[in-house]
């Protein structure tokens, strides 16, 4: 069912007011030395009069899911949108603060427990970011586009391999002014032209793409733009990039920006949206780790290619892939000695059950799943159902990647130190249809 429309946008700065330990990359003590670009949380609200909804985006690396849980309650009680109809997602910036105490990294020397004053601060971020929406709804018409981004990165094990450069845009505006009040989209792509000699916060490319878009002869500066990843468990940019900078997080932005851009005056409004949300949770097969004493040999064997690679001339670009190798390696170590001592049945029972989450606007769906996804889910979701795009990070974390068979056997450093099986994948695909299906019937 349908009626007309209502909406409201709003954004709150979540930069850190200190200096925090930007977190995404191992062995290296980066204490923020400032703000380079202000991190945000982004709320979009939607109503047709017979459903709520709220799309939440943040600039910050994971989303933990106690965190998602009193945010929702929060917005649930002040602003009556229902707890499930409300989904947050996070960008994951690789300059911006810790919000989550991993597991595999609790033997880096350098990695600090979380700041919780932080923590708190974004929640309470968050929270504003509904409530402004929420308050300042008008009526409102909206539209959809998809467009396609090039250049901005590949599939980061294999430049050839699977990607998607679908773009999807929704674009919402006041049905009287038609002024802009919000443009949203969703890329699946690692935040990671920004590397850890950085010690600025920033929102790395996406921020751009935002500021790109936020031009005055675009979408105008007062204009929110939220920015959802999608699933990036095995895309970036290393592939791409002529550097670790921000002019190089500039150029890429700026391209995702023109692409969006470019479909801007292809959109067709209509304030007749139908709206729903649903929600399902699944459990995940955890996967087993190797013993300890395997997990050393094969960390021993990975720094030993490693060293190959540096001193060989082996080009930047695959050296960079071998040392998160390396970093995968070292992360199983420790999750092997975890699991021998029992701890790991606690940390995945506090990230399962796993929530998928749809929120459909007129005939898309906007798909909430959590952790990193390999992007081959996305791509069979997409084959049986299209205008479907997925938003990962979304609601919780799992303590890492959900990757493909292939790439388990591979090994390498997203299916190292994956905590659940690569099975898992394909049961939030399976999960997720079964619910498209209800919708349909």
């Amino acid at each position: 069912m349908s009626s007309h429309l209502t909406a409201g946008a709003s954004t709150i700065d979540i930069s850190p007011v200190d200096s925090q330990f930007l977190w995404g990359y191992p062995h290296v003590e980066r204490m923020s030395k400032g703000i380079h670009d202000p991190l945000l949380s982004g709320a979009l609200y939607l109503s047709n009069g017979e459903c709520q909804v709220i799309f939440i985006t943040n600039d910050i690396i994971i989303i933990p899911n106690d965190l998602v849980a009193r945010a929702r309650d929060r917005i649930q009680k002040a602003t009556g949108v229902p707890a499930g109809n409300i989904m947050i997602t996070g960008t994951h910036t690789h300059s911006g603060p810790m919000t989550k105490d991993y597991i595999s990294n609790e033997a880096d020397p350098v990695v600090p427990p979380t700041d919780p004053k932080y923590v708190q601060l974004f929640e309470d971020g968050i929270v504003a970011a509904a409530q402004g929406a929420f308050d300042s709804a008008v009526p409102a018409e909206l539209g959809l586009a998809v467009a396609e981004a090039k250049g901005v990165g590949t599939n980061r094990r294999d430049p050839s391999g699977p990607a998607d450069p679908a773009v999807p845009v929704m674009l919402v505006r006041n049905a009287e002014t038609k002024a802009s009040i919000a443009c949203m989209m969703l890329y699946s792509m690692h935040p990671t032209v920004l590397h850890e000699d950085n010690e600025l916060v920033s929102g790395d490319f996406p921020a751009m793409c935002r500021q790109y878009l936020q031009q005055a002869e675009i979408l105008g500066p007062d204009c929110p733009v939220l920015y959802h990843t999608g699933p990036e468990g095995n895309q970036s940019p290393r592939h791409v990039v002529n550097g670790q900078t921000f002019e190089e997080a500039q150029r890429l932005g700026s391209l995702l920006g023109q692409a969006v851009q470019a479909v801007l005056p292809t959109i067709q409004f209509s304030s007749d949206i139908s709206l729903s949300a649903q929600q399902g949770f699944v459990e995940l097969p955890r996967k087993q780790f190797p013993d300890v004493e395997q997990a050393e040999a094969n960390l021993k064997a990975v720094v030993e290619k490693l060293a190959r690679q540096r001193s060989d001339g082996t080009d930047r670009a695959t050296v960079r892939t071998t040392e998160c190798d390396w970093f995968g390696a070292e992360e199983v170590v420790v999750l092997a000695k975890a699991q021998q001592e029992g701890r790991l049945d606690v940390v995945a029972s506090t990230v399962m059950p796993a929530e998928i989450q749809i929120i459909s606007v007129g005939q898309w769906k906007f798909v909430g799943w959590p952790g990193e996804i390999f992007i081959e889910y996305a791509l069979a979701l997409k084959a049986k159902s299209p205008n479907t795009f997925i938003a990962n990070l979304a609601n919780g974390d799992l303590q890492g990647y959900l990757v493909t068979a292939e790439a388990a056997a591979e090994g390498g450093y997203e299916a190292s130190n994956a905590m659940f099986s690569h099975e898992s994948g394909q049961i939030l695909v399976d999960k997720t249809l079964d619910m498209i299906k209800t919708i349909q019937d």
